[in-house]
């Protein structure tokens, strides 16, 4: 007959505080991890591929939706804007006529309106008279995905789909022109 063996309690107790210790720096490290891995800043992007997204653009524009997917072979322009962004307005006017600029070299521009009401977006593009495509983030997908910091935010992709700036705080016009004169000027897959 086998007699159980059992551990004086004293190591019966030490054993379970090891344990939990053990599991409580575990739960500790996957907790570093997974913060870490969502304080991707949106300047940690620039030199990557561009996340992919649809948007719905708003009502008065030709089509309904544009496909980041579909716009390979073109630089793009992605600005996050929002109708109660002061620093925005700084911008509206310069992005505008940059879009008049460049539209017809192959540069398409992408309005983002972030955490806004439709009304607002639509006033804010009125006074602005903002023509290049623009639509609201619903549900905040593609903000998230470019991991924005606020608004306004602009990101330039080159004709390959990578980001090559990012522009935190509002764009200047010496410097958005000779990064899109640039850029238009390289052939794809460079």
């Amino acid at each position: 007959m086998t007699q159980a063996t059992t551990l004086p309690p004293k190591a019966s107790t030490a054993r379970i505080v090891v344990i939990v210790v053990g599991l409580l720096l575990l739960l500790g490290f996957l907790a570093i991890v997974a913060t870490n891995l969502q304080n991707i800043e949106s300047t940690d992007l620039a030199g990557r591929k561009a996340p992919d997204f649809s948007l719905t653009l708003f009502d008065q524009f030709e089509q309904d939706k544009i496909a980041l997917a579909e716009l390979r072979g073109q630089v793009v322009l992605i600005n996050f804007w929002a109708s109660w962004c002061l620093e925005c307005y700084k911008e509206a006017d310069i992005l505008e006529q940059a879009w008049r600029d460049y539209q017809d070299k192959g540069v398409i521009f992408i309005g983002i309106d972030y955490l806004d009401t439709e009304k607002e977006g639509l006033a804010y593009m009125a006074k602005y008279n903002i023509t290049y495509p623009s639509g609201p983030d619903l549900g905040d997908k593609i903000s998230r995905d470019y991991a924005i910091t606020g608004v306004p935010e602009t990101f330039i992709i080159d004709k390959n789909g990578n980001i090559v700036h990012v522009q935190i705080g509002p764009i200047t016009k010496p410097q958005l022109y000779g990064l899109l004169d640039k850029l238009v000027s390289q052939p794809a897959g460079s």
